[in-house]
């Protein structure tokens, strides 16, 4: 195994980092942050955890401590607010990337960057403008809001997430697009699926899931005020596939060729995104793929034109 190194010790920098140290990702974590006191103490709380299960090395420490890493997570940046869209987050967190993205590739030139900061499509892109080696640079996209997808799709037809087949593309936010058309269960559309288990599929009850996996992130602020421990467990996995180079295929956000960074198949190893998958897609699917990528493009036009950062 090998060495991880975390920018950002919030709620989702941490959450990661106990993610891997439970699942033994790695097998040394490295916590970086502005507040060193916050680093220290999430650096030996989850080194109390791992302690009982996987035996991963947690320490806290500054840039320098990063080199040797084969993964970088930044999950720096400003929290989503109540009723926030991710979107709106776009010019703060980029101004704090210009300070972090840097001194990443200063002590960790060869490592494969992970973008946890939202709007994670567009702060990858920012990432890779930033990045010498931007194919090394890939974001956690829609690995969440697929999963999302999965798990009302497992409850609705009383099978485990793990074998349902079903992906979320596009931005990870209010433009993403759940593909219906080739979700599936033991290769089984889940329409098909469902009326074999004797359960009704209706539209509404489409709409009605579509409407949760979109409003997942919302609800979940409104009650806790942050998400992650899904996000945590995403980029977990995405860290797992890139040090064992297990070639798995996630959702995972990079760049296009719709001009902009956004989730998509693809498959990832030991150097990140290996290859980029083109999905069997309805026409009103790849419509709306279109319109997400047009989305972003509008979105991140104030702060990003031919692949330059316009922020001061």
């Amino acid at each position: 195994m090998a060495k991880v190194s975390v920018i950002g010790t919030g709620f989702v920098g941490a959450s990661s980092a106990y993610a891997m140290a439970l699942t033994g990702a790695c097998s040394d974590l490295m916590l970086v942050d502005l507040n060193e006191e916050r680093a220290r103490a999430e650096a030996a709380d989850i080194s109390h955890g791992a302690a009982v299960s996987s035996g991963v090395r947690v320490h806290s420490g500054h840039y320098p401590d990063i080199t040797g890493s084969a993964a970088v997570v930044i999950a720096a940046g400003v929290n989503q607010k109540p009723g926030e869209s991710r979107l709106n987050l776009l010019s703060r967190n980029a101004s704090i990337f210009q300070s972090v993205v840097p001194e990443v590739v200063k002590y960790a030139p060869d490592a494969v960057v992970i973008i946890a900061t939202n709007p994670v499509d567009i702060m990858t892109e920012v990432t890779r403008i930033l990045h010498p080696k931007p194919e090394l640079v890939l974001g956690t996209g829609t690995v969440l809001d697929t999963a999302r997808f999965r798990d009302l799709l497992g409850r609705e037809s009383g099978v485990s997430p793990r074998y349902i087949h079903a992906n979320v593309l596009g931005e990870h936010g209010d433009s993403s697009v759940l593909c219906w058309d080739h979700a599936q269960v033991a290769g089984m559309p889940i329409r098909e699926f469902l009326a074999s288990m004797d359960k009704q599929w209706t539209q509404e009850l489409a709409d009605l899931i579509e409407s949760k996996v979109r409003g997942a992130a919302g609800t979940i602020i409104a009650g806790k005020q942050a998400t992650y421990y899904g996000i945590g467990a995403a980029v977990a996995k995405i860290v797992e596939a890139v040090l064992k180079d297990s070639r798995a295929v996630m959702t995972v956000s990079g760049p296009s060729e719709y001009g902009v960074c956004l989730a998509l198949p693809r498959v990832i190893g030991k150097s990140g995104i290996m290859h980029t998958l083109d999905p069997l897609l309805s026409d009103c699917e790849r419509k709306g793929l279109e319109e997400s990528a047009a989305v972003l493009l509008e979105t991140q036009s104030p702060i990003i034109k031919d692949g330059k950062l316009l922020l001061n």
